[in-house]
């Protein structure tokens, strides 16, 4: 009978002294793929990740499924967009988790924001007349690879901070990532070097980080208004702007529906060109680094069978 118990607290010595590896993964939640793509670069084997949103969904407007909840009731780390991205859908998901770790505040909860360039902050009084305009800023800031370190070193001092013994194995991969980013970088702006001030017309303010990093000028959006649904007036506005700029090239996110944009295309002589704004957008786009090298040579093409300027 002593030897059990001495089996047994022998064992529950050494788990108790066990190294900081030998610990189960972090169980990591994402809002979107991007995020999920970028923080598994940095956590590697240590962690577990999965994604809440789809990449082909618009993440303004994500489903709240009771399975997320069970799903957030697990994890030790949350990782957010943030810029009020998720607030139509995410807030509710969290407070029904009840998991301390990820409530907004806690140190598992994660703005993947806060050491990223963000853009379009709006200037003076917002109000509902200007459609769903961000107050904190443009949040579809992982669209500049830039960002996209700035997020990978916010996710990587939060591993971190959970396991303190991995901090040079986070610390590695992050150096890897940022490495490997920074080269494909040189490819992605050579590529479009080129074509640097061509001017394009958007559905949604998804690609503007996009268009600032690879030199694109955005003249005009299919939505009058940010997330307000286009009126013939304004598309026919639109398309004679087009017409008189002589804009070949129309880009949508593949959740809006394209009836209208084909309608400008075929009026003002332009390619539509449905290019996805996060990985998961296709099964062509499994992680960050492919979302370039997709949404790239897919604008490289078009600009050249159209001969944008």
């Amino acid at each position: 009978m002593k030897s059990k118990y001495l089996a047994f607290a022998i064992a529950s010595l050494l788990a108790w002294a066990a190294p900081a590896g030998a610990q189960g993964k972090l169980n990591v939640m994402t809002t979107t793929e991007d995020l999920a793509s970028i923080t598994r670069e940095v956590g590697g084997d240590r962690i577990v990740v999965e994604s809440i949103a789809r990449g082909y969904q618009d993440p303004h407007f994500v489903e709240a499924k009771p399975s997320f909840i069970l799903k957030l009731q697990r994890a030790d780390m949350l990782v957010v967009v943030g810029r009020e991205l998720e607030i139509g859908w995410l807030p509710p998901l969290i407070q029904q988790s009840r998991n301390a770790k990820i409530q907004p505040g806690a140190d598992g909860y994660v703005d993947a924001s806060l050491q990223a360039r963000i853009l379009d902050l709006p200037q003076g009084q917002i109000t509902r007349a200007m459609g769903d305009v961000h107050p904190l800023g443009n949040p579809h800031y992982w669209l500049d690879p830039e960002n996209g370190k700035a997020i990978a070193r916010t996710v990587a001092g939060k591993l971190s901070a959970f396991r303190p013994n991995d901090k040079a194995y986070f610390d590695q991969r992050l150096a890897d990532f940022e490495s490997r980013l920074t080269e494909a970088g040189k490819r992605w702006f050579s590529l479009m070097a080129p074509y640097k001030g061509v001017k394009v017309v958007t559905y949604h303010r998804s690609y503007t980080n996009f268009a600032d990093r690879f030199g694109l000028n955005v003249v005009g959006y299919v939505e009058p208004r940010p997330g307000i649904p286009p009126t013939p007036q304004h598309t026919l506005d639109l398309v004679n702007e087009m017409k008189r700029q002589n804009i070949k090239i129309v880009l949508v996110e593949p959740y809006f529906d394209l009836k209208t944009p084909n309608a400008i295309g075929r009026q003002a002589d332009a390619q539509v060109l449905v290019l996805p704004p996060s990985v998961g957008g296709t099964k062509d786009v499994p992680d960050y680094f492919k979302l370039f090298d997709y949404d790239i040579t897919l604008l490289v093409n078009a600009i050249k069978q159209t001969g944008a300027k």
